[in-house]
């Protein structure tokens, strides 16, 4: 559990293009912890990871996504975060994409 909540701080403070110190300075916390954390060498406190969370400007979630019951709500969320990222003429590919991927599965069943 620790390993995969540092992998997704990892991931997003990369995506923000944020250095290790980065993170730190904006939340008070050493370097070093930071990178404990990202490494799954630590686990931070309640308060601590809402600094983190505030800090790279994420839904709690999103850090937590490997690790929750409701992983494919946060999943399905991620994914949302990242097609918005892309742009309209990409995003309705993918929608194509996708609905005929559910219409032959659904066909698929009938037989």
């Amino acid at each position: 559990m620790k390993l995969l909540i540092g992998k997704r701080i990892r991931q997003y403070r990369e995506e923000r293009g944020m250095k290790q110190e980065d993170l730190a300075k904006l939340t008070k916390l050493s370097v070093a912890y930071i990178g404990m954390i990202e490494r799954g060498e630590r686990l931070p406190r309640l308060d601590k990871f809402i600094d983190i969370v505030n800090a790279l400007e994420v839904l709690p979630g999103l850090l937590l996504a490997d690790v929750l019951v409701t992983r494919y709500e946060v999943k399905n969320s991620i994914l949302a975060q990242e097609l918005e990222k892309l742009p309209e003429d990409a995003r309705a590919c993918i929608y194509e994409v996708v609905k005929a991927i559910v219409r032959y599965k659904q066909n698929k069943n009938l037989y």
